[in-house]
């Protein structure tokens, strides 16, 4: 469609995941629309046929386009991901994204454990020393971590949850929510972490496999969080708003 087109799917997207345009809201006709945004009716039918690819509204001959409720919207295309990513005010959207992440990658994990053989094994390792060799640069850390992540859901021949799963990843380590914050001993946990993750694989240990990759999945999420959006703070604040 061109940017413009690109630019008024973005913008539509964003003001469904936000709620300014609420389920069973109807879409103001396509003259105004068009006149809003500065396209042409061309541009704006295009785009609300992407909008409608992705789940977000439903056209009606004779009714017009309305907003669908969120279980119909593919949380998986990227540009509907990023826009509840980036408007997660609350984190609630990646702390989803974390128990889904979670559910898949120790399912995987133990996948792993199960059934591989000695060259998947070192591959594992390979990345997990490449982690260790980098704990001091940032930058280096956290993509030879997403790697380790990768090689685990490649490993694991589930073509449905590696690809689900890769989808979540890379949309959510490009927000700077999901990356949060860093406590002075994250890089040693993660280590330690990915380590066991590594150790039970390498016994075959089906169910310790999966543990260790739920675990670390949440846990390593709940150390990074914001601490102005975690859940305690959270039921803390509302009780004080709830006793004022």
């Amino acid at each position: 469609m061109g940017r413009l087109g690109v630019a008024v799917v973005a913008e539509l997207v964003d003001l469904i995941v936000t709620g300014q345009l609420k389920e069973g809201d109807l879409l103001p006709p396509e003259g105004p629309l068009s006149e809003h945004f500065g396209v042409s009716r061309t541009v704006l039918r295009e785009s609300v046929k992407r909008l409608e690819e992705k789940g977000l509204v439903i056209v009606s001959q004779g009714r017009g386009t309305q907003v669908r409720a969120p279980g119909y919207w593919n949380m998986l295309d990227p540009i509907v991901l990023s826009a509840l990513i980036d408007n997660d005010e609350s984190l609630g959207v990646l702390d989803e994204l974390t128990v889904v992440r979670a559910s898949l990658e120790s399912a995987m994990a133990g996948a792993v454990a199960e059934s591989h053989n000695p060259d998947e094994l070192r591959r594992l390792e390979n990345a997990l020393t490449a982690m260790r060799e980098s704990e001091f640069e940032t930058d280096s850390f956290r993509q030879a971590d997403v790697v380790f992540h990768y090689a685990l859901m490649e490993i694991s021949r589930n073509r449905l949850a590696e690809n689900i799963a890769k989808h979540l990843y890379k949309r959510a380590v490009e927000s700077n929510r999901y990356q949060g914050i860093n406590p002075p001993d994250a890089v040693a946990l993660t280590l330690e972490e990915h380590g066991a993750i590594v150790d039970a694989i390498a016994r075959n240990d089906v169910a310790a496999a999966q543990q260790a990759m739920h675990d670390h999945i949440h846990v390593s999420w709940e150390r990074r969080r914001l601490p102005d959006h975690s859940p305690r703070v959270r039921a803390l604040a509302d009780g004080d708003q709830s006793s004022e």
